[in-house]
Order: structure tokens, then sequence, then C-alpha cells
């Protein structure tokens, strides 16, 4: 979803309310990564003062492996996520605390996706204390002990 800023750049006080999903075929698009469920985005751009902040959150299903145990399961996460929209920046040291919008426009789409997949964790796991694997006989430890007895402790 494109959003047009034009207006919300130009007056102050005006809000532009956000509740949609993204597409399947869009997400279908991300390597890496299964979506069991639309990402849905509920939200808010607003300009106060002159300064235009984006506030919303993304909520979806993954469909994961774990990292340990290589186990398949869905798991649900929900993010909130702030930002500052401006037409340009003075400073380029600014890049990273400023969301640029060029032609008055953002693509919705690509920075939720953005954001939600920076703020996963970096290794997924079943569960925190999952067992994983034995490295010789390959059991799943979570199951219970092997028989091979080249267990970690």
């Amino acid at each position: 979803m494109v959003i047009r800023l034009k207006q919300l750049y130009n007056i102050v006080g005006e809000r532009i309310s956000l509740d949609y999903s993204v597409s399947g075929d869009k997400l279908n698009e991300v390597k890496g990564f299964t979506f069991s469920s639309p990402l849905t985005i509920k939200g808010m751009a607003s300009n106060r003062a002159g300064i235009v902040s984006l506030k919303y959150s993304a909520e979806f299903t993954l469909h994961i492996c774990c990292d340990r145990c290589l186990i398949e399961f869905d798991r649900d996460y929900c993010f909130d996520f702030e930002h500052i929209l401006v037409r340009s920046l003075n400073n380029s040291d600014d890049s990273d605390e400023y969301i640029v919008t060029e032609n008055d426009e953002l693509d919705m789409d690509e920075l939720a996706l953005s954001d939600c997949l920076l703020s996963l964790p970096s290794k997924m796991l079943c569960r925190e204390d999952c067992k994983g694997l034995c490295p010789k006989c390959g059991a799943d430890l979570n199951q219970g002990e092997c028989n091979c007895g080249d267990q970690i402790g």
C-alpha cells in the first residue's frame, strides 16, 4: 500500500489512519520466511507542529523451523514501530533516524516488512529451553535421552 503524504506534510493537525493487511502474494516474495497469516497493519501517521510521525503495530504468524531440533511450528508476532517521516535530509548522518519519502509517497508494505524482519530473533527456537538434536545420532533430545552415549550435558 502506497500512502500519499503531500496533504499530511502541508497541513498541521492532519492524520492518516492505517488498518489493512499485506497481501499473500507480497508475503510470498519474502525469501527465507513463510507467513501463515497476513501481515496486519494498524496505526496512524500524523502531523503535529510540522513534524510528521508514523506509529503502527504489525501482527503476523510465521511458519518456521526450530534452529536446534528442526521441528516445524507456527509463532505469532506483534511489533510496535515509530518513525519520523521527512521529505529530504540535510545531513546524511541522520539517515538512520528518519524515513525519507520520495515524491511525498511511502510504500507502507515495504517499510512494515523491513521493520518486522529486522525485529525477528536471530535464532528461531520452538521453545526457550529446546535441547536440540544429539550431534552423534540425531535423536531429538526434547523427546528424551538417546542411547548413543554422546549426549551433551
